[in-house]
């Protein structure tokens, strides 16, 4: 289960989701799931196998297949935002090389025999079988199609049988997505990965189909043509899993770093640190009220948490004032936007983004803020959510030159300003963010926005 978009926060998400299923680090209540959908699946395979005529067991066939799906089950193959394992490389000869009313027992026996092997996910735990035993019943559905059509000789006239059967496969995948859901509380747009885990399955069909009917016709032994096309999927895997999980420690190191300036401004001076902090939590949570995607979240938390970032250049004799500054001071201190969007710009990547919001986080509405005068939705989200952050956490906040503003004056500031420095819809997403822990507190929203 691996992603493409490696920069997006909610594919990042999935792909630490995913890892933690594929390793097998599951909660009670997956537990739970995984242990009813276990259930069913031995139970369908119990009774497929008593039902379904057994046939004559090639125990060649029977080592060489199984051998083959332990090979494959121990590879990890990225799918979209998902893992998979390319073990239909090893099921479709298994079906059309032995009797398809014991194959689901026997994926069950060799999903329950990774558990024990070395590299499975975690060894003979009870988790471990509830989840294997489950994944298992990928082969019911395609044992099922065979059934259905009768005993028969493999033959390239019964195509549209076996192309059932492959197709049938994507029945245990939506069953798989149910349980996923469940189990984790994952939202359906988090389940899209399984999509391609469908696709990649298909694919790989097509390359095991051929090799089972060369095998099924001249000799069991040459079921391992599968051998190169495990390697070459090994071989890729291994190169697609370390991009994703360099992209991964990228991602940490990018948060990593933006948290390390925020300790370097509160070092630098107490009071902006503790401020970009406090921005930075109201702007994540108006952002969430406004119901912006995660990549604007991220811009958001980074970008308030740093837009100070340049004062880190402003001489301390300004910064730390105790009166009012001057003109030729202010033109000194107007000067920290475009400097943080500076020094965010030799970090790059992610960062690189986010010193866009920085630089425009002191414009107003209107086109009379700075650096660029930029008016409306000239200013990105970000930086109107961050703007009118600031500005509420500056006026309910004491400082060496004036004291706090209380909150309902300060709340009436925003309204008042609201058109003119501040995104009117910010606004009203921000009063009623910080309105909430009042019930009794009634605030006028009347002139602005419904969101």
């Amino acid at each position: 289960m691996g992603a493409v978009a490696y920069t997006n926060p909610n594919t990042e998400r999935r792909l630490r989701a995913a890892a933690k299923r594929f390793r097998g680090t599951e909660s009670r209540h997956s537990q739970l799931m995984h242990g009813s959908a276990a259930a069913v699946v031995l139970a369908a395979a119990v009774a497929i196998a008593a039902c379904g005529p057994s046939g004559h067991l090639n125990l060649l066939a029977l080592c060489l297949t199984a051998g083959l799906y332990l090979a494959a089950r121990r590879l990890r193959v990225p799918a979209g935002t998902l893992w998979t394992a390319p073990t239909v490389l090893a099921l479709l000869p298994m079906l059309i090389l032995l009797p398809p009313a014991l194959v689901p027992l026997i994926v069950i026996g060799c999903e329950l025999a990774y558990t024990v092997l070395p590299g499975g996910t975690v060894r003979a735990s009870f988790a471990a079988v509830l989840r294997q035993t489950a994944d298992a019943g990928l082969a019911i559905t395609p044992a099922l199609v065979l059934l259905a059509a009768g005993p028969r000789h493999f033959s390239w006239t019964d195509w549209p049988v076996y192309l059932l059967a492959i197709a049938s496969q994507v029945v245990p995948n939506v069953l798989g997505v149910g349980r996923y859901w469940i189990a984790r509380g994952a939202k359906p747009i988090d389940l899209r990965g399984f999509l391609w885990v469908s696709m990649t399955d298909l694919c790989l069909a097509c390359v095991a189909l051929p090799i089972a009917a060369v095998a099924a016709t001249h000799g069991s032994v040459l079921v391992l043509l599968t051998v190169p096309a495990l390697v070459l999927v090994s071989v890729m895997a291994t190169e697609r899993n370390g991009r994703v999980e360099n992209s991964q420690a990228l991602s940490e190191a990018y948060r990593g770093t933006a948290e390390l300036l925020g300790d370097v401004i509160e070092d630098d001076d107490s009071y902006t640190g503790e401020h970009s902090r406090q921005v930075a939590e109201l702007s994540v949570a108006v952002c969430d009220r406004l119901g912006l995607d995660a990549t604007t979240r991220r811009n958001v938390e980074f970008g308030a948490l740093l837009h100070d970032v340049g004062k880190l250049r402003v001489p301390n004799d300004i910064l730390q004032k105790a009166g009012k500054l001057d003109e030729a001071e202010w033109d000194v201190m107007r000067l920290h936007t475009a400097d943080g969007e500076a020094m965010l710009q030799v970090v790059g990547g992610v960062l690189s983004d986010v010193g866009r919001v920085v630089r425009h986080s002191h414009e107003r509405f209107d086109g009379n803020g700075y650096p660029d005068r930029l008016a409306g939705e000239q200013i990105p989200i970000e930086s109107r959510i961050i703007s009118a952050c600031d500005a509420w956490n500056a006026m309910t906040t004491s400082r060496s030159y004036r004291q706090a503003l209380s909150e309902e004056l300060a709340l009436e500031e925003l309204r008042r300003c609201a058109g003119t420095h501040f995104d009117p819809n910010v606004v009203r997403a921000l009063l009623e963010e910080v309105a909430e822990p009042y019930a009794t507190r009634s605030i006028d929203l009347t002139g602005l926005p419904k969101l």
